[in-house]
């Protein structure tokens, strides 16, 4: 196998202390050693995480990006800008979060008991975060761009310029890594072969108001190519449905689409026991109404039971990767050609 880590490097700030380079993306890559292979796959991570998420487990196991090269796919790992290995300057990138605290993560992936849910019996280690595992899990995590627009648009532009430079993959993106993700490829539909949408943040037009990750775009708070085009959010026209556990946005008639993200096969991936459940549906609802193709692939569907919104890290990651290339394998897309 080969291995090795470059930049997106992007464009210069001047400072006091001169040029800076305005968020750098950080890129691990890994080929396989097989002279024929498959589709490359990029791997986005959440939150106020980094590309470790995908490369070990805080229990030591391997994670996603190997179990892929050995699978015979070409693997990049980002480290999305003002993350893990690509640097926050306040400087160029404005004023920064909070990290987001124990008790915060706690409740999103170990599991929170007054939620009406299956139980989380995947997690690696204590299900309140007493332990070495968790302690390993949160040192992973860092503050994120307040500016959540300025954030979303830096992390289209980095990874467009990625998918310039290696050309056609499967983007797969987790949770807060999503709005960024969509937003590439709704510029470069051409160069993504499918988008698994591992929990991605939501619900559409909603978002997480409670930690500033709104989502005024429907998918992303920064601007997408809509038809008819849309000079600014107020135009939407939506209707809130509050009936369910989560409100959910939908536009009213007559519904602009998204053409680019349209030629893209999506699946919402979605873990049996994370609270992300209560609106995998909104997401499903928001992309065939902008005429978007995408497929539910719950995990206890194919009998992949427990998780939660980590599932790349649980004690299953294996089984639960099995299922997602077993969604790209079944519709033609692991050998590095779009049906």
């Amino acid at each position: 196998m080969s291995r090795g880590s470059f930049w997106i490097t992007g464009e210069r700030a001047s400072t006091p202390s001169g040029g800076v380079l305005v968020g750098p993306m950080y890129v691990e890559w890994e080929l396989p050693e097989t002279t024929t292979p498959r589709t490359p796959i990029v791997l986005v991570h959440g939150g106020g995480g980094q590309g470790t998420d995908y490369l070990t487990t805080p229990d030591g196991r391997p994670g996603w990006a190997p179990m892929l090269v050995a699978a015979g796919h070409p693997v990049y790992v980002v480290d999305r800008p003002g993350h893990g290995r690509s640097p926050y300057d306040p400087q160029v990138l404005g004023a920064p979060t909070g990290t987001w605290g124990a008790e915060v993560l706690i409740g999103v992936f170990l599991g929170d008991p007054n939620l009406p849910l299956p139980p989380h019996t995947q997690w690696p280690g204590t299900l309140d975060g007493s332990d070495e595992v968790f302690e390993q899990f949160i040192a992973t995590q860092g503050p994120l761009l307040a500016d959540t627009a300025t954030m979303h648009t830096l992390e289209r532009d980095r990874l467009v310029a990625l998918l310039d430079r290696i050309g056609p993959a499967i983007v797969v993106a987790h949770s807060a890594g999503g709005p960024g993700a969509f937003l590439a490829a709704d510029s470069r539909p051409e160069l993504v072969h499918a988008f698994v949408a591992v929990e991605t943040l939501g619900p559409p037009f909603l978002g997480q108001p409670q930690t500033g990750m709104t989502l005024p775009w429907g998918l992303a708070a920064a601007p997408m190519r809509y038809e008819p085009p849309v000079a600014d959010p107020s135009e939407f026209r939506l209707r809130i449905d509050e009936t369910g556990p989560v409100p959910m946005a939908l536009q009213e008639e007559p519904v602009r689409t998204l053409p680019g993200l349209a030629q893209v096969p999506i699946a919402i991936v979605t873990a049996q026991a994370s609270p992300f459940r209560f609106f995998d549906g909104h997401l499903k609802a928001f992309l065939d109404q902008v005429g978007c193709t995408s497929e539910f692939v719950r995990l206890e569907d194919s009998g992949v039971n427990g998780n939660g919104h980590g599932m790349m890290v649980e004690r299953n990651n294996a089984d639960v990767l099995a299922v997602i290339l077993d969604w790209v394998g079944a519709r033609g897309l692991a050998d590095g050609k779009r049906p």
